[in-house]
């Protein structure tokens, strides 16, 4: 089958695309782009196209698949561009997430707060922190693992100490020891 014949064939296939279309889309104008979609592409791959198959078929899958490329690309840029002057409740979150410079500022603070840490208590914690094992950092500074075990824990509490404008106000629970 030559080209021109191909055309031809598509060409009176034409009405039923548009009653097809109308399916779809329930709009006039739009059914008739949809069909001129669908003719320009069933002409611009006539190749793929084999004799002897359902032409109509063909035209109708084509069809189909070009709507819903449409529609999901349609929903994709909808999603993203915001038709009013508000933003909607579900798009809200994409302009209200923290940015990095918040965390810049925390890992800030938290930096400050452990250089002024004295060294007896910085080195422990910060070897602990890296993975050490308490008898590896005991090793290391040649001191006791109760030392190790107590440094550690007074540079907690010097940081948290340090570090109390983040403290979120949410209370721990009370165990019946702290009585």
């Amino acid at each position: 089958m030559t080209k021109i014949e191909f055309n031809t064939l598509v060409l009176r296939q034409a009405s039923s695309l548009r009653s097809y279309a109308l399916h779809f889309t329930h709009d006039a104008d739009d059914a008739n782009d949809l069909v001129q979609d669908t003719m320009l592409k069933a002409i611009t791959y006539y190749n793929k196209f084999k004799e002897g198959t359902n032409l109509k078929g063909w035209l109708y899958t084509i069809m189909k698949n070009t709507f819903i490329n449409n529609y999901r690309r349609f929903v994709k840029m909808s999603t993203f561009v915001t038709k009013s002057d508000e933003i909607s409740s579900p798009n809200l979150v994409f302009s209200s997430t923290k940015n990095q410079g918040e965390s810049k500022f925390i890992m800030d603070d938290i930096k400050r707060a452990m250089d002024r840490l004295p060294a007896d208590y910085y080195v422990p914690f910060t070897m602990y922190f890296e993975g050490h094992k308490y008898h590896e950092i005991a090793d290391h500074l040649t001191i006791p693992i109760g030392t190790v075990k107590t440094r550690i824990h007074v540079a907690r509490k010097l940081l948290k100490k340090g570090l109390k404008a983040y403290d979120n106000g949410v209370k721990k629970p009370v165990y019946a020891e702290e009585y």
